[in-house]
């Protein structure tokens, strides 16, 4: 034991003696404890995760990802349920109406709207999530609506009245000063063969055929049950 021990302090002295030569220190085995201590930093860049990028919405996030949008469908899957089923001669949509109070006049809460009525035609709209955002789109849709009837004198298809607004929803995931609409819509119609349809159209402007869907809070429970 005492030959090893020498052996090491041997080797040691010669480690040391070598480096003093060299001009080099073994940061391994000589560290000054005087000195002090630095703190590790991290650059910013490998820090900064997806929530660096929240309050931007025509950033990407590293994961590709528009987080506003994400924090849209939050605010879509904390309303009211709604649901839509498609049948062979027509489609109907079904929605909560729940109210705060019973103080609250129930005629002045609309959740389903109808759009192009007064153009010969009709459809219907339900939504789940902010409702003065809805009122935007409504309002915007029968807009198109008449606008399409007096041009061409005939309602307006329920799959056109839906490209005019995912595209309007869609504008606004891409362009600066303004947010996304905080709701998803189901809209149901006929289309131009006289074929009823449903439609879903979410806050980033992707639109989807159903034959049943659902929106709102446990909207997965409630697919699952239409399935």
């Amino acid at each position: 034991r005492i030959r090893r021990s020498l052996l090491r302090l041997a080797y040691l002295f010669a480690l040391g003696y070598r480096t003093a030569l060299t001009g080099t220190v073994s940061k391994a085995r000589f560290v000054d404890k005087s000195a002090p201590k630095v703190p590790k930093t991290t650059p910013h860049s490998a820090t900064m995760g997806d929530s660096a990028y929240s309050f931007s919405l025509t950033t990407f996030s590293r994961t590709g990802k528009l987080l506003q949008i994400e924090y849209a469908l939050t605010a879509v899957a904390n309303g009211r349920p709604s649901l839509g089923i498609c049948a062979r001669d027509g489609v109907v949509l079904a929605t909560d109406k729940k109210l705060s109070s019973s103080l609250v006049d129930v005629e002045s809460v609309r959740k389903v709207e109808g759009v192009g009525e007064a153009a010969g035609g009709g459809c219907g709209m339900v939504y789940s999530g902010v409702g003065p955002d809805y009122r935007v789109l409504v309002r915007n849709a029968r807009k198109a609506a008449q606008t399409y009837y007096r041009q061409y004198r005939e309602p307006k298809p329920i799959s056109q009245l839906v490209k005019s607004t995912a595209s309007l929803m869609q504008e606004y995931t891409q362009s600066g000063g303004v947010r996304p609409f905080g709701v998803s819509l189901l809209l149901a119609g006929l289309d131009a063969d006289g074929t009823p349809r449903l439609y879903q159209v979410d806050p980033s402007g992707a639109y989807f055929g159903w034959k049943a869907t659902a929106i709102g809070r446990n909207y997965t429970s409630a697919k699952a049950f239409l399935e």
